[in-house]
């Protein structure tokens, strides 16, 4: 009935999508199985794409060849740059999407791709002989056969939905839990754990009172996550921001005693930086208000997410509080919101490649590794769907180093620290966030999937490649160009900046603060000229470049110490309970995690400086 999958993708949230195209898109023939093939790609929590650091990563992932970027090009309904009062490194692209369309275009993009074909049944479990992975078991007793396969479950795996005193088992609202994987992986030798993430209640926005709201806009000039020829977004829809207030409080309050996460009943860990109302009211009791955001679902629906009110409270709790809060008077709820508890494993058990140490050519990616997001789920999905393909060709594993990407800051803690809640990604995690901007993703990450021959990519090689060469020109021109005083003066005089006393480049005007090429375009009719033939994204990047060229070589410079490190190789039979010079916590972790090189071993927690060093000797360094 099945052929021989190369690759087996079980789920198809954001990770699943993200790994079956990327297998695809190296030629591998790609099975996506699914519980429900109305709910490939949904958008199971808020209906946004991007976000601090997050919007890095969507960048990052369309860089590498993956669809995320593209979908929430074409499906979304209001674009903002967050943190541009703050430095280029700091900027990141956030998108509202229209849920629905989002989850259409997923689909569809998924359908029209000749490679991946769809099984809709649970996958009660792996084939595993002798340690090596050979495909899956659904829940009505057929095998598949594959060459790999990729978990990427969700919450799913022994999903419990908790609402008040009400329990039931769910991997989402509406949906039945998987069961049977965590059992079977428990048998082969992995750890597992259990997290908690939750969800706020959804709500008529015709019940709402508008006016009590502060709108939010989008950007005058929204820009796009992807760097293909993506429509621009024409019309946009806003947000709005309430607060709750001290009575809304004391409301939600009156629930405790019949809230899970207060009287035991929830066991797992939840997200640090994404906690439930009744959980922020609990641990900032001085706080008199929290700031609520009101996001549209899309375009023609009336249902709204109530941004920061994520609850596991009982409903009528809910809703009462709901009413006291500024607009919400009227409010009529669709329904309430609710806690998930689920498996997941420690990713500790995992290689930089995604691939697991227990058994061969088996990949996890997404939540089943302990991250939250759709964006962390999806760059997982991508370097797992990859190195899916190249193991089963007996190629070398797809690697992002730290200083590569904020994909290789994820998997690079993920593997080598574990987490104890919900991993999220900030820009604080990257040590190289000067280099790590959402500018410049594709001139950092293109020339790598190109280097191991992504198909259907040659658009965006040549693509990259002429950007690469416009950055070169422009900044050539402005270190060439010569600015008269004359000619300048009066626009700094403008700025409150010093004028100046002889003839300067034009890089060095530029490094000045609040100094932006585009100003001087607009004084200087003659520098305008000069640089109409570049396209304005590429400007602002080499404006970048040349204002922060001080930073950047600096970073560099670290990159470069680390990677003397990362180059000194680890076998993975290395005996580390032989060295008495390591420590006792040093010899035990190395043991487990296994690292590739000095670098990665230096990054592990538990490992010291001097058991560096005592590494490096014994490796001959």
């Amino acid at each position: 009935m099945f052929p021989t999958y190369d690759v087996i993708v079980v789920g198809a949230g954001h990770a699943g999508c993200e790994a079956a195209v990327a297998a695809a898109n190296m030629g591998s023939k790609v099975l996506l199985a699914t519980m429900n093939m109305q709910t490939i790609a949904q958008m199971s929590c808020n209906p946004a794409m991007g976000g601090v650091a997050k919007g890095q990563i969507v960048r990052e992932v369309d860089a590498l060849g993956g669809y995320s970027g593209i979908i929430t090009d074409h499906t979304m309904i209001q674009f903002r740059m967050l943190n541009r009062s703050k430095g280029p490194a700091m900027w990141s692209p956030r998108a509202q999407s229209d849920r629905m369309q989002f989850a259409q275009k997923w689909r569809s993009m998924l359908e029209a791709h000749p490679h991946i074909d769809f099984w809709q049944e649970m996958v009660k479990g792996i084939i595993v002989k002798d340690g090596l992975v050979k495909g899956v078991k659904t829940g009505i007793g057929l095998e598949i056969p594959g060459k790999s396969v990729i978990l990427t479950n969700g919450t799913f795996l022994n999903g419990i939905i908790h609402i008040g005193e009400k329990q039931f088992g769910g991997g989402r609202a509406g949906e039945r839990a998987a069961t049977g994987i965590t059992e079977q992986l428990l048998e082969l030798g992995f750890e597992s754990g259990r997290m908690k993430t939750g969800t706020p209640p959804r709500v008529d926005g015709r019940s709402l009172d508008w006016d009590k709201m502060e709108m939010q806009p989008g950007d005058e000039h929204p820009s796009k996550f992807s760097f293909t020829d993506t429509p621009p977004l024409m019309e946009q829809h806003p947000c709005h921001i309430t607060y709750t207030n001290p009575e809304v409080h004391e409301l939600l309050k009156t629930g405790f005693d019949r809230s899970p996460m207060f009287n035991g009943r929830i066991r797992g860990i939840g997200p640090r930086y994404c906690p439930s109302i009744e959980d922020k009211i609990d641990r900032f009791a001085e706080r008199d208000r929290h700031q609520l955001f009101v996001e549209p679902e899309g375009r023609d629906t009336c249902e709204i997410y109530v941004n920061g009110f994520s609850s596991s409270l009982p409903e009528d709790v809910q809703f009462k509080a709901l009413r006291k809060i500024p607009g919400f008077e009227e409010v009529k709820m669709f329904r309430p919101g609710y806690a998930i508890e689920y498996d997941f494993f420690p990713p500790t058990q995992l290689s930089v490649s995604l691939e697991t140490k227990l058994v061969k050519n088996l990949f996890f990616a997404g939540q089943i590794n302990g991250t939250t997001g759709y964006e962390e789920a999806a760059s997982q999905g991508l370097v797992a769907g990859l190195n899916a393909h190249l193991a089963i060709h007996d190629e070398e594993p797809f690697v992002l180093k730290r200083s590569d990407a904020y994909i290789g800051v994820l998997i690079d803690d993920l593997v080598n620290k574990g987490t104890q809640e919900p991993y999220r990604m900030f820009t604080s995690r990257a040590e190289y966030r000067i280099l790590l901007r959402q500018d410049n993703a594709d001139l950092r990450l293109t020339p790598k999937i190109e280097a191991i021959s992504m198909q259907g990519m040659e658009e965006r090689y040549q693509r990259t490649a002429r950007k690469s060469e416009q950055l070169r020109e422009i900044i050539r021109l402005c270190e060439y160009t010569s600015i008269a005083p004359d000619d300048i003066n009066g626009f700094l005089s403008s700025m409150n900046s010093a004028p100046l006393k002889q003839k300067v480049k034009l890089n060095s005007i530029l490094i000045r603060p609040h100094i932006t090429l585009s100003d001087v375009c607009e004084a200087l009719p003659q520098i305008k000229k000069l640089l109409e033939p570049f396209e304005a994204e590429t400007l602002q990047l080499a404006e970048t470049n040349m204002k922060y060229a001080g930073y950047i070589g600096k970073e560099e410079e670290m990159v470069a110490k680390m990677n003397r490190l990362e180059a000194v190789k680890l076998h993975d039979g290395f005996d580390y309970h032989s060295l008495q010079s390591l420590s006792a916590e040093a010899r035990e972790k190395l043991a487990q995690i296994k690292p590739r090189t000095i670098g990665q071993a230096s990054r592990i927690s538990g490992v010291s400086p001097s058991d560096v060093s005592v590494l490096l000797v014994h490796v001959g360094r």
